[in-house]
């Protein structure tokens, strides 16, 4: 499967955490994935190791419950199942995410059956990119998502609106501002990642309650 692991800095004692970045669209010049990379190197300077998965590289067929799920769609939900959190990163297409990146989340499908099941207890960070002004109507799908998901959305999120003035037609990111605010919020993922490994809750979820991992039953997502 595409992706490559990108080590991070140690930065205190036990495992680093592990934050899996899942999006682009199928454009070679992908701006959503640009924003991707550029989250993913804020989560590596917090010390996690990093991988960005590419919808364009998965190459998935569209799901269907009918077929046999390809290598492909297993390989993606066991490197989902095994990060300890995640960056999602889409365009804005008519309102909501890119077909791509909503038929790759549907093959995690593959993780109904697991202990616990889906992306349980993970925290999620949200990216998206837009040519007009209305990038946050498709982070508020991501949200709807990753609740069904059973993950926590990280509070801070990034619509990215007018991308035409923050990249270069290459899709390469112009305005350090948002670079920052990109990196930021890979750091934040990461923050949530050790708390919830380290307190079973972070610190935005401590009005819902928190099941331990192999108990059988888990929390809803936020």
């Amino acid at each position: 499967m595409a992706g490559s692991v990108r080590p991070g800095p140690p930065v205190r004692p036990g495992p680093p955490v592990r934050v899996v970045g899942v999006g682009g669209s199928l454009r070679a010049e992908s701006t959503s994935r640009t924003a991707l990379e550029v989250a993913l190197e804020g989560a590596a300077a917090s010390g996690a190791d990093t991988q960005l998965i590419w919808v364009r590289d998965l190459d998935l067929p569209l799901y269907t419950a009918e077929h046999a799920p390809p290598p492909a769609a297993h390989q993606f939900a066991d490197a989902v199942y095994g990060c300890d959190a995640m960056i999602w990163s889409s365009p804005t297409y008519h309102g909501s995410v890119s077909g791509s990146f909503k038929n790759a989340l549907d093959w995690l499908i593959l993780l109904a059956e697991r202990d616990p099941p889906y992306l349980s207890n993970k925290p999620v960070g949200l990216v998206t990119t837009a040519g007009g002004v209305q990038g946050l109507q498709a982070v508020n799908s991501m949200d709807f998502i990753a609740r069904s998901l059973r993950a926590w959305s990280v509070p801070l999120v990034l619509p990215v609106p007018q991308s035409w003035s923050t990249f270069d037609p290459d899709g390469r990111l112009t305005d350090e501002a948002v670079a920052a605010q990109l990196r930021a919020l890979g750091a934040e993922v990461v923050r949530a990642a050790r708390q919830f490994r380290e307190k079973g809750t972070c610190d935005y979820a401590e009005d819902r309650p928190f099941t331990p991992a192999g108990s059988g039953v888990t929390t809803g997502g936020g």
